[in-house]
C-alpha cells in the first residue's frame, strides 16, 4: 500500500494486525476457546459497516467492548468483518463488527493486547501502535470496561468469638496471680532507708562518749 510515491507501513502494519485477529477468530470457530483464553474487543459503534440494535446503539453511541468468553454463539469469521450473538441485560443480540472498527483487541490471560488507529482520525501522521501492556491496554478500552463481567472472590467472614464462661476465666487468672507471686518473692527485700543514719548516729555518740572520758 503506497500513498504517492512513498510505502505506507503504517497502514500495512495496521492490516497485518487486524490479520491477527481475523486468524485468532478463525481459530476460534474452529476449536473454541483454548485454556483460560478469552477476548476484550472493543470497536467504534459509529464505524462504516458496524451493526447494532437499536437500544446498544443509545447506549453506547461511540465505543463498546464485548467480551469473548462463556456466552457467546454463532460466531461468524468474513475476510473483513466478524459477527457474533451476546447477550445484554438478558436480551439476545446479534453484532456485526468490521476489523476497521476495532480499537483494541485484549487477551488477558496471556497478557497481550493490540491498539489500532482510529480510521477516522484528522492526524496526517498517526503515530504507530503496536502491542500494549496489559495496564495500558485496560485503559484503551473506555466506558465499556466498567460493564465486562469479571469475577471476584468473596472473603470469608471470621467467625465471633465465644464469650468465656465462669470456669474458663478461672482458670486463666491461677497462672497469672501464681506468676505474680512468684515474681514477688523472688524480688530482695529493699533494706530500711532509717537503718543507716541511725546506725550513724550511734557511731557518733560513743566518739563523743569516749572523748569525754579521756578528758
Amino acid at each position: 500500500m503506497t500513498t504517492g510515491s512513498e510505502i505506507d507501513y503504517e497502514a500495512l502494519q495496521q492490516d497485518a494486525m487486524r490479520g491477527v485477529v481475523r486468524a485468532v477468530l478463525n481459530q476460534i470457530v474452529k476449536t473454541g476457546l483454548p485454556g483460560e483464553h478469552h477476548f476484550y474487543i472493543s470497536f467504534l459503534t459509529q464505524s462504516p459497516g458496524v451493526i447494532l440494535s437499536k437500544r446498544l446503539k443509545e447506549k453506547y453511541p461511540h465505543e463498546m467492548t464485548i467480551v469473548l468468553q462463556h456466552r457467546f454463539w454463532d460466531l461468524i469469521v468474513s475476510d473483513d468483518r466478524f459477527e457474533v450473538k451476546l447477550t445484554f441485560d438478558g436480551i439476545p443480540e446479534r453484532l456485526v463488527i468490521p476489523y476497521r472498527s476495532i480499537k483494541v483487541f485484549i487477551d488477558p490471560s496471556v497478557r497481550f493486547g493490540l491498539q489500532f488507529e482510529d480510521a477516522s482520525s484528522d492526524r496526517e501522521t498517526p503515530a504507530p501502535r503496536r502491542s500494549l501492556t496489559m495496564d495500558a491496554a485496560f485503559d484503551s478500552v473506555g466506558e465499556a470496561r466498567a460493564d465486562s463481567p469479571r469475577a471476584t472472590l468473596a472473603k470469608k467472614p471470621r467467625p465471633a468469638r465465644k464469650p468465656k464462661t465462669e470456669k474458663e476465666a478461672t482458670a486463666q487468672s491461677v497462672p497469672q496471680a501464681a506468676s505474680q507471686a512468684s515474681s514477688a518473692s523472688a524480688a530482695p527485700p529493699a533494706a530500711p532507708a532509717a537503718a543507716q543514719p541511725a546506725a550513724s548516729a550511734a557511731a557518733t555518740s560513743h566518739t563523743a562518749s569516749d572523748a569525754t572520758e579521756g578528758r
